[in-house]
């Protein structure tokens, strides 16, 4: 608060419901939604205002580059990169070839209120790959496309760095096949713990 940021306080538990808090307390014609550790370019209100003036795109995000204090994690990166685009062809070929992209919060999804609004805001039921969810709904809703932007935003290895490279990337990819067969998000979230 002492740095001018509007702290909120008392919501409800839960990743979806806090970010929906925070889009009701928001101002602005356009929401960003973004892990607390991942740092944008200094020119990012200007890009995401460029990007969002385009009304075909209704949910955007970036290239997210995982580092730590002494390495990029190169591999993770790549994969996040090209699973933004395999993950709902394989899955979900009808909303990709409607524009769908999968996109999460280290990317930096930014979207405009009303298509935000349209939809529903996050769905509090997805405890998590709630941004995949998002995502669909914004393409099955009509909103527009989701574009991945290229540029590139930069947040935090903290979970590669606690569970190591094998670990984490087999559970990303665990979680994302899961997912992408249905399962229910509780039996997700078993196999992601928090790392905070």
């Amino acid at each position: 608060e002492a740095a001018g940021v509007h702290v909120l306080s008392g919501v409800t538990a839960g990743r979806a419901a806090q970010m929906n808090a925070g889009a009701r307390a928001a101002s602005g014609t356009y929401l960003c939604f973004l892990h607390a550790d991942t740092q944008v370019p200094s020119d990012f209100v200007t890009l995401a205002e460029q990007v969002l003036s385009d009304q075909r795109t209704a949910l955007a995000g970036f290239i997210s580059v995982m580092r730590g204090e002494q390495q990029v994690r190169r591999v993770t990166t790549a994969h996040n990169f090209i699973k933004t685009w395999y993950a709902p062809l394989l899955f979900r070929p009808v909303s990709f070839f409607r524009g769908a992209r999968l996109l999460f919060g280290d990317q930096v999804m930014i979207c405009r209120r009303e298509d935000f609004n349209s939809i529903g805001g996050w769905s509090i039921t997805q405890t998590i790959m709630e941004e995949a969810d998002l995502c669909l709904r914004m393409v099955r809703g009509g909103r527009g496309r989701v574009r991945q932007v290229p540029r590139k935003v930069w947040s935090s290895d903290r979970r590669v760095a606690k569970w190591g490279f094998w670990r984490a990337n087999l559970t990303f990819l665990y979680v994302g096949l899961m997912w992408g067969f249905g399962a229910p998000p509780d039996r997700l979230a078993r196999h992601y713990e928090d790392v905070r």
